[in-house]
C-alpha cells in the first residue's frame, strides 16, 4: 500500500469518527438543567442600591418654563433659594417666571458608593413647563428615606426631544418634560453595608425555590468545604465567611461558582392592559378542545335636526338617532393535542386564530379546565 493510500485511509477514518460523534451528540437526550452562576440567582442581604430624591429648579429655559400663576410652588422655591443667597424679594412682588421650572430629581446610589464619587440623575418636571430643553439644574440636595442628604446634583440637562409650535399647530418629538444629567450628582455621605458584620453572610435568592437554594449551598460546600453554607429555606442561604479583607476574596470566589439548576416552574405571564402573553420553556399542554367566538357591538349615532312648524312658537333643536347592532361570530371546536415543547404549545395556540386579547381569556379557561399545565400570573 502506497503512502498516498495510507493518507487517504487516515482521512476517511477521521471523517467517520467525527460523524459518529456528531450523531451520538444529536441522539443524546437534551439535559433539563441550565448552568448559571451564583451571582445571577442570589444577592448578599443588605448590599443594595438606595433611592435618592430631591426638589430643585431648572433655570435658563427659553420661555418654556412654568406659568407661576398655576404653579405657585415654583415662585416659593425661587424665593427660598434667593434668601439663602442673601437676596430678599419684597412681599407682594408679582413674578412672571418663564425661564424657570420646578422639577423632581431622582437618583440611584449604588452599594459601596463613597464621598466624591459621581452618579447619574434623572429630572422630571412637576409643573406646567412646556420644555426643559437647554435648562440647567441648580444645586439640589438629594435625600434618602431617612431624610439625610447623601448627594448634591447640579449641571446641564440632556433632553432627548424637540418641539415646535406656530399658529395653533404643535409638533413634539419624544418627551420634553424630562431629562438626565450623566454623572450629575456627587456623593457626600456613604451608606454602611453589613458585608463585614458578623461571622457569616446571608444570600437571598432572587426567587424562592428550594432546589435552587440547595444547589447554591452544595456548590459553596463543594468549593469551600462541608458546613460552609446551609439553605435555611427556599430563599435564604447562610454562608460562613472569613473576616476582614479575606471576605472580599471569598465573595469573589463563590459568586462565580457555576450552578446546575433544574427546569424552572412552568409560568405564563399575562398583561391585560397591553395584551402581552409570555410563557417560559416549561409550559406544556394536555389534550383539550377549544371553541372561541367573538362578540362585536356597533353603535352609530346620526345627528337629527328637529324643525318646528310655522307659527308654532317652538325652537329648532338638535337630536341624535342611535342605531345599535350586535353581531356574534361562531367559533369551530378545535382539538389541541398534548404538547410537551414550547414550540408545540405556540403552534397549537396559533391554530386557534385568536387575537392576543382573546388568548388571555382562552388561557385562563384552559387553566381552569386543567389543560394548561402552568401557573398563570397577571401583571
Amino acid at each position: 500500500m502506497t503512502t498516498f493510500q495510507h493518507r487517504r485511509l487516515s482521512i476517511r477514518t477521521t471523517v467517520m469518527v467525527a460523524l459518529a460523534a456528531m450523531l451520538a451528540a444529536l441522539a443524546a437526550p437534551v439535559a433539563a438543567q441550565s448552568t448559571q452562576r451564583i451571582k445571577e440567582v442570589a444577592a448578599v442581604q443588605g448590599v443594595r442600591s438606595n433611592q435618592l430624591l430631591g426638589y430643585g429648579l431648572v433655570v435658563g429655559l427659553d420661555g418654556t418654563g412654568d406659568q407661576t400663576a398655576q404653579a405657585p410652588f415654583t415662585t416659593q422655591g425661587l424665593n427660598s433659594m434667593l434668601q439663602q443667597m442673601g437676596i430678599t424679594v419684597p412681599p407682594g412682588t408679582a413674578m412672571q417666571l418663564k425661564n424657570i421650572a420646578a422639577v423632581l430629581v431622582t437618583a440611584q446610589m449604588p452599594a459601596f458608593a463613597q464621598p466624591g464619587q459621581q452618579i447619574d440623575v434623572s429630572i422630571a418636571s412637576i409643573g406646567n413647563a412646556k420644555s426643559l430643553r437647554g435648562g440647567t439644574l441648580v444645586a439640589t440636595p438629594l435625600k434618602g428615606a431617612d431624610g439625610q442628604v447623601y448627594a448634591v446634583a447640579q449641571g446641564n440637562m440632556i433632553v432627548g426631544g424637540a418641539g415646535a409650535s406656530a399658529g395653533g399647530a404643535k409638533v413634539t418629538i419624544n418627551h420634553l418634560s424630562g431629562g438626565r444629567i450623566p454623572q450629575g450628582a456627587t456623593i457626600e455621605r456613604s451608606v454602611p453595608t453589613p458585608l463585614n458584620v458578623g461571622d457569616s453572610i446571608q444570600l437571598d435568592l432572587n426567587s424562592a425555590d428550594y432546589s435552587t437554594a440547595r444547589a447554591v449551598a452544595n456548590a459553596i460546600n463543594k468549593a469551600k468545604g462541608d458546613g460552609t453554607a446551609a439553605a435555611l429555606d427556599g430563599r435564604v442561604v447562610r454562608v460562613k465567611a472569613p473576616q476582614g479583607s479575606d471576605r472580599v476574596a471569598f465573595m469573589a470566589d463563590i459568586e462565580n461558582l457555576p450552578l446546575a439548576l433544574e427546569k424552572p416552574a412552568a409560568r405564563v405571564v399575562l398583561n391585560p392592559r397591553t395584551g402581552s402573553i409570555v410563557m417560559n420553556q416549561a409550559v406544556t399542554l394536555a389534550p383539550c378542545a377549544v371553541a372561541h367566538g367573538s362578540l362585536s357591538v356597533t353603535i352609530n349615532t346620526t345627528p337629527v335636526i328637529s324643525q318646528p312648524n310655522a307659527l308654532s312658537g317652538g325652537t329648532t333643536a338638535q337630536a341624535e338617532k342611535t342605531d345599535i347592532s350586535i353581531q356574534q361570530q361562531g367559533g369551530a371546536l378545535i382539538t389541541l393535542p398534548a404538547s410537551a415543547q414550547l414550540a408545540d404549545v405556540v403552534k397549537a395556540l396559533n391554530s386557534l386564530g385568536a387575537t392576543p386579547q382573546d388568548l388571555l381569556a382562552i388561557l385562563q379557561a384552559m387553566k381552569s379546565a386543567g389543560s394548561l399545565q402552568a401557573e398563570l400570573e397577571v401583571i
